[in-house]
């Protein structure tokens, strides 16, 4: 993000520089070419922001944001979106019972959709632990995430 910063005002400045100095060859489109084709400086860092809902609600999901906020330290909003701090609580929650021994980062991997699959046997979940988040697993999500609506 840094790098974008400092480029859009590197191509800022030199606009101004040629503007000013009566031809605007400097600022030419070179000084704003593309970044070459498959090179990302963003998705990195944009991966472990994004919202794993599988397949909840936002009002579902709210509810386990609830759940999370009364017993597992999660800070954030409630607002239905379970983000990378959604995640870490819930990783505290799996950690604490559920085998889940992986780093409390809030990537949804399968190490932490196996653990979730542990939790969600008390759900109606009967499926394999495989760390794959399909329709049974999203099906029992969705039971437990019903089942924590008082905590809203």
């Amino acid at each position: 993000m840094r790098s974008n910063v400092l480029l859009k005002t590197l191509v800022s400045v030199t606009t101004a520089v040629g503007i000013a100095a009566g031809g605007m060859a400097v600022a030419g489109t070179a000084a704003a070419a593309p970044a070459p084709a498959g090179k990302s400086s963003v998705s990195a860092e944009v991966a472990p922001f994004a919202v794993v809902n599988l397949g909840l609600s936002t009002t579902q999901a709210r509810n386990v944001q609830c759940f999370l906020k009364n017993s597992w330290g999660y800070t954030g909003a409630l607002d239905g979106q379970l983000g990378t701090n959604s995640w870490k609580a819930m990783q505290r929650r799996l950690a604490w019972n559920q085998g889940y021994t992986g780093a409390i980062d809030g990537i949804v991997d399968p190490g932490t959709i196996s653990a979730l699959q542990r939790l969600l046997k008390g759900w109606q979940y009967t499926g394999a632990i495989d760390g794959v988040a399909g329709p049974a697993t999203q099906a029992a999500f969705k039971r437990y995430a019903n089942g924590q609506a008082p905590y809203c």
